[in-house]
């Protein structure tokens, strides 16, 4: 029996269902409360996970559990199984019960933290019947998905036109690159330069990403590059907390940390360069006709770009 097909007639839903906890939750005791289990029983089937996939998923000390770039990698496979029996569940109960389909949204990570909380209250005031399902990925993940018919829009990044093909693009807003950090950080007592900052502890984009091209670019436009001890993840509930806990400096698109630097609970520090902004905006198929609920959440969204709410 190969490495595979062992771990595959071995892995149980438990395993996933207790990874995805923790990867949210960032604690072990917190994922076990939420999770109805005992703290023991969560860090051993933890255990038998990572002896099941033959890699460390978590690095796990008092400060938490925080991904591993292989924990990155499974977790948005694990989310992508979720998704799926749920999906699968949604399929069955709409077979049952007559449920119309759900509304498929896709965003990037910073997008969901800032641009779609008020998008989404307001859309179920005008549809408080309808489901919405939301899903978190990188750019290209959210164009391939929408491509494939998986999501009926996508709030994401304007890409290279082999990646666009039978796609339209409306541009929300430019999204910057900053830097942040909590309104005590000792950095904000020394002299604010770049190289001083790097002094301390990074959260930046996994590789690949926009946002992390635009920080790599930012410190080379300065002779600089990304120091080792640093923090790669695309989840902004993680930065997010690493940020306004810690002495972290977090590289983050503007969009996902607005209401924080608006209400004093981060600052930006000082520092930018050409290149470190970035269309965001509304994706849809060419092909399709948006009306109905669609065309109501896509003008939602318009007006919360253009804040028409605020």
């Amino acid at each position: 029996m190969d490495n595979n097909t062992f771990f595959t007639q071995r892995i149980r839903l438990r395993h996933i269902h207790c990874f995805i906890a923790v990867a949210r939750e960032g604690f072990l005791h917190r994922a076990a409360e939420h999770l109805n289990l005992s703290q023991p029983a969560l860090s051993k089937t933890l255990n038998e996970l990572e002896t099941l996939t033959g890699v460390t998923l978590f690095d796990r000390g008092r400060h938490g559990a925080r991904l591993t770039a292989q924990g990155e990698v499974f977790l948005a496979h694990a989310q992508r199984i979720m998704s799926a029996l749920a999906e699968a569940g949604d399929v069955l109960a709409q077979q049952a019960h007559a449920l119309p389909p759900p509304l498929r949204v896709g965003a990037l990570p910073t997008a969901a933290l800032g641009l779609l909380p008020p998008v989404i209250a307001r859309f179920q005031q005008l549809h408080p019947h309808l489901r919405i399902q939301v899903t978190t990925m990188h750019n290209a993940a959210l164009l391939a998905q929408l491509q494939s018919g998986e999501l009926d829009l996508a709030i994401g990044r304007m890409a290279e036109p082999q990646m666009m093909s039978g796609l339209l693009f409306e541009l929300l807003f430019l999204e910057e690159l900053q830097i942040v950090v909590h309104p005590a950080h000792p950095l904000l007592r020394e002299t604010l330069t770049l190289e001083n900052a790097l002094h301390y502890p990074l959260i930046v984009a996994p590789k690949g990403t926009v946002p992390r091209q635009n920080a790599e670019a930012l410190l080379a436009a300065n002779g600089l590059s990304l120091p080792a001890q640093r923090v790669e993840t695309l989840s902004p509930s993680l930065a997010r907390r690493l940020t306004l806990q810690y002495d972290y400096l977090w590289f983050v698109p503007s969009g996902a940390v607005q209401d924080d630097l608006a209400a004093g609970r981060m600052l930006p520090l000082p520092f930018s360069g050409p290149g470190t902004s970035e269309p965001v905006g509304i994706l849809v198929r060419n092909q399709d006709n948006t009306h109905g609920a669609l065309q109501d959440f896509i003008t939602a969204v318009r007006r919360e770009a253009l804040g028409e709410w605020r």
